[in-house]
Parts: structure tokens; sequence; C-alpha cells
């Protein structure tokens, strides 16, 4: 079994990459914009997570197998689906103005019970940014994590049904990060105060059905094999992957990861055709065609492991390559977050 990270001296591939597509394919362009109607989508889940969950109140909480395989078939994909557009809103691409979309991930956020949008908000610029850099990127698992799960399937499987658990762990690693702001108040008391409503009109009952959804949409289920999808690697020579499946469809493209890391300013739904336009650097990376595959795959392959990530490996702070390493570092950060940022 691993016991350390693939270590990297490169550099992450997509900002080159990006150059590279934009100068061959400069109509790509043309794909940068902000989609609105994605906040339609994101009330429309909300709406139809909440009726299911009054219907499950309606039922009780003996009906709570029901309420479990609803939540599975029904429940994880619409989830999911609101997950994927508050990773949109963190790239402003939804509405022109940051304070719309904010909003927009915070009415998304209401159906997983927890107030996770604006710190995913904070995390994931971070990650673009310094991806596979253990101080700054929450996506990698925490040393004495991968060493907990080890290799065996078990471990496996309890970790992805537990991984927002998991997740609450990695904070307190990174360096120079604020979470606790005004935004991440409003998320809070907005998440509050849904919970309540939710008791209130569809008692507890209700409550589980939300909470099965939550636990399915980022864990033990197809969906949740897009964690492992994206960055878990046996090849250290490519650390980012795609998925090309059915699943894409409800799930807002959230698959074509490679796409959405070399153009972070793409909505979800010019993904596709940002890889029609360049097929040439897309057909030649590997890709995964079922997550429900994957899925499989991880838990019982003892290659794979928590380990099975790249983590960029660190210069001797004396070296001219580290200052020049830093300031380039500091561009891309600035850069990544203006991006996002709409400016």
């Amino acid at each position: 079994m691993r016991e350390f990270f693939f270590q990297s001296e490169q550099d992450q591939p997509h900002p080159a990459r990006a150059r590279a597509i934009l100068k061959a394919h400069p109509e790509v362009r043309r794909l940068m914009e902000r989609n609105p109607y994605t906040g339609l989508i994101a009330f429309s889940v909300v709406a139809l997570q909440t009726a299911i969950a009054y219907g499950m109140g309606k039922l009780g909480i003996g009906f709570w197998w029901l309420s479990l395989l609803v939540a599975y078939g029904i429940g994880a994909f619409a989830n999911h689906a609101n997950y994927v557009i508050i990773h949109d809103a963190t790239h402003n691409l939804i509405f022109r103005r940051r304070s719309w979309n904010r909003l927009t991930a915070i009415l998304a956020d209401l159906p997983n019970l927890t107030p996770g949008a604006m710190g995913f908000w904070v995390y994931h610029l971070r990650h673009h940014s310094h991806q596979g850099d253990y101080e700054w990127d929450a996506d990698l698992a925490n040393r004495w994590e991968a060493r907990l799960v080890g290799n065996k399937w078990y471990r496996k499987a309890i970790w992805l049904m537990l991984f927002p658990v998991f997740q609450l762990t990695r904070p307190p690693r990174l360096r120079a990060i604020k979470m606790w702001d005004r935004w991440f108040s409003v998320n809070l008391a907005a998440s509050v105060l849904y919970d309540i409503g939710v008791v209130y009109v569809c008692g507890w009952a209700g409550l589980l059905y939300l909470a099965f959804s939550f636990f399915f949409s980022v864990g033990l289920h197809p969906v949740g094999a897009r964690w492992i999808q994206e960055h878990y690697t046996n090849d250290p020579d490519q650390e980012t992957y795609s998925y090309y499946g059915p699943i894409n469809r409800v799930c807002l493209n959230m698959g074509y990861h490679n796409e959405h890391h070399d153009l972070p300013s793409i909505p979800w739904n010019n993904l596709p055709k940002l890889r029609a336009l360049a097929p040439e650097f897309y057909d030649c990376l590997k890709y995964h065609p079922s997550w429900s595959g994957l899925l499989f795959q991880f838990i019982f392959d003892e290659r794979y492991t928590l380990f099975s990530r790249i983590e960029r490996m660190k210069r001797s702070d004396n070296s001219a390559a580290t200052i020049r390493g830093a300031a380039v570092n500091r561009k891309k950060a600035i850069a990544v977050e203006a991006e996002v940022a709409g400016v």
C-alpha cells in the first residue's frame, strides 16, 4: 500500500493547456458566459426536495426504509445537481453580481441541511489556484486520514459513506484561510431557518429524508464516485480525469472536470461544447466511462488509496527557483480569483 502521495515537481497541467486551447481555438471564448437559468434550476430542485420531504413527513418515521430508497434513487441526484450549482455560483457563472451568485449558492445549499456553500466557496478557489498543494488544497486528504483508511475495501466504503465528516477535518491544516464572515453567517442562518421549517412542516421524517439525500449525494453512491474521478489516479502522469457518461445529464456535466479546470470561466452547459471544439486536447487523455464502475473499482482495488493523488513538491526556501515559483503561484492565484470574480 502507498504511504505517500505521488510527488511532482511540475506545475499543474491546466494553465498551459488553457493557453494552448485558446491559441488554437479562439472561438472557445464565446463559451465564456453566464447562465442565469441555472438559478431557476436551483429553485426547482429545492422545491422538489422540500415537496418530497413533506410527503415523507406525511407517511411518518415508520416509512424510513422508503425514505432511504427514494433518497438513493432521486434525492441523491437532486442534491448533487444543486451541489454543481453551488460550484458554478462559486465561479460567478450564474449572474454578473457576485452577491447574487452567493445568494443562489445559499439557496441551493438548503436541502443539504448544513451550511457548506460559503465554506466551499473559499476552499474551492484555493483548490484551483493551488492544486495539489497540501497546505492550501482541501481536496487532498489529510495524511492521517489516508493512513487510517488504508486500502481495505470496508474502510474505503466507510470513508465514502462519511465523506462530509472527513471533509470537516481538513480546513484546520490549511494556511491563512478565513471562513467565518458575514456571508457564512447568512449561510448558517438560512440553513438553521430551513431546518426548523422542515421539522415544523414536514416533521422529523421529512428531515430524515433530506439527511439521507445529503449523505448519498456526496458519499456511497454513483454520484459520490465523482470525488474519486476528479483527481485520484494510479498514473502519476495524469492527475485530473473527466467522466463521460449518461449521469452527466442529471448532474449538470460535473464529469467534465479536465475541461472545467482548464477554463473555469465556462459554465456547466458549455463544457461539452469545449470538448467538441478542441478534441485534439482531450481525446488523448484518459477518462472514466462509468461512475458506478469507478465506485466499485476504488473500493475493491487495493492499489487505490487516499494517497493515490498528486502532491506538488516543495523546493528549498533558499533557491532562486522557489522565489520564482512563489511569484508565479501568486500571479496565478490572483488571475484565477480575478477570473472567477468576473473581473
